[in-house]
């Protein structure tokens, strides 16, 4: 399309001397809005019938024009009443504006965007009406973001890789309206990392209550959606967790999430011991061998036992489980315990869903969490640091297990 002449733009903002003038309720921007659309809209009908206004064509031609029908269109322009053309046949469908639209398309992505950022039906409100001079109702932000629910289940059962290295199981727990009641549930999370060492959410479920038997349907889900191996499982100390690993993925090395045992440790220590606490603990999963951890943590358990004696006990007891990567070179065990995939993600969601008390429904935790994680993949585009050093040696200590790349 070719750009406005001057000289009708100059002559167009002559009498705008403030804001109001430009954009505020039958401003410029609305009056221009109007004017094009009703213009287009009329040229629309001539087409359709066949000829002009008064022109002598149309007589006896079977179809006329009859008149306009109002109606409000909404967008980032603000609302806009336009008369829409209308024939005696009632045969004209406007393509400009089709039947029941009464908004533009981008108008649309607008409301899903602050939705996504976990902004409540109230705040979506108020921010189109600030920005745009739009009232919009409950309604209708309901309906356009209802849009995204066929497209969550496309995504939820879309076809997955068939191998990934390093997948991370976690759940999060939110509160949701079920039988009139609000309880809470889980969110259950498989994020995994490719071959080519990207992160990539697999997929979200939701259950009543964490536990090891959900999980059990949820790996089978990802069997049945093509993984054939998963390298690394990092979860949480979930009872029976291990084992209904090992019952879809027999050869998976499970590991207890570094991240999760580090945050669990600190959970009573106070903020000027926390950097020091944190230093120490660094000393025994970044030990060379499993036997160096282990005089590491002793050495930890002397220090600290008289102001924190639950951190060492916690990780004598969870040593089993914290303690197989110490089988594996340096570079592997690196990216297992460095990458805090699965708490950035929490993090994220957890600020997304701090303005919800609770969701009226499943389907709506879906809807606002398959729109959050949209936004938040949109930045995994590089892979994991350091991750070709530990790609070539996960080929090498997998090799029988892994595609050639």
């Amino acid at each position: 399309m070719s750009k406005l002449d001057k000289k009708l733009v100059d002559e167009l903002i002559k009498n705008c001397k403030t804001q109001d003038d430009f954009f505020g309720e039958n401003g410029l921007i609305q009056s221009f809005v109007k004017s094009v659309m009703e213009s287009a809209l009329k040229a629309g009908l001539a087409t359709h019938l066949g000829y002009e206004k008064h022109d002598p064509k149309g007589y006896n031609s079977g179809n006329s024009r009859n008149g306009t029908m109002p109606k409000t269109l909404k967008g980032e322009f603000g609302e806009v009443d336009l008369g829409i053309p209308r024939d005696r046949n009632g045969s004209y469908t406007p393509q400009l504006l089709p039947k029941n639209q009464t908004r533009f398309e981008g108008f649309d992505d607008k409301i899903i965007s602050l939705y996504a950022r976990g902004m409540t039906t109230r705040d979506i409100q108020a921010q189109l009406q600030d920005l745009y001079g739009v009232e919009v109702s409950p309604t209708l932000i309901s309906n356009v973001t209802d849009a995204v629910l066929d497209e969550v289940k496309i995504w939820q059962n879309r076809s997955l890789s068939s191998h990934y290295p390093i997948v991370y199981l976690d759940a999060i727990v939110i509160k949701v309206k079920d039988n009139k009641q609000v309880i809470n549930k889980a969110i259950y999370l498989a994020l995994g990392v490719n071959l080519e060492g990207q992160k990539e959410l697999l997929g979200m479920w939701v259950s009543q209550n964490e536990g090891a038997k959900f999980w059990l349907s949820v790996l089978t889900k990802l069997k049945n959606r093509g993984v054939e191996d998963i390298l690394f499982a990092c979860i949480d100390d979930l009872s029976g967790f291990v084992e209904a690993i090992e019952t879809i993925y027999p050869k998976t090395i499970t590991q207890l999430c570094i991240v999760h045992v580090i945050r669990s440790s600190l959970k009573y220590v106070g903020y000027k011991e926390r950097k020091k606490v944190v230093s120490d603990l660094k000393t025994i999963y970044q030990a060379a061998t499993v036997d160096e951890a282990e005089l590491a943590l002793q050495a930890f358990a002397e220090k600290w036992d008289k102001q924190f004696p639950s951190i060492s006990r916690l990780w004598f007891d969870k040593w089993a489980n914290i303690t197989p990567f110490f089988h594996y070179p340096p570079e592997i065990r690196r990216v297992l315990y460095t990458t805090n995939a699965i708490e950035s993600l929490n993090m994220t969601l957890r600020k997304i869903l701090k303005n919800k008390r609770f969701f009226p429904s499943d389907e709506a935790v879906f809807k606002q969490l398959y729109l959050g994680l949209k936004n938040i993949s949109k930045k995994w585009t590089m892979p994991i640091r350091n991750w070709n050093t530990a790609m070539s040696r996960f080929m090498i200590e997998f090799e029988d297990r892994l595609p050639p790349l």
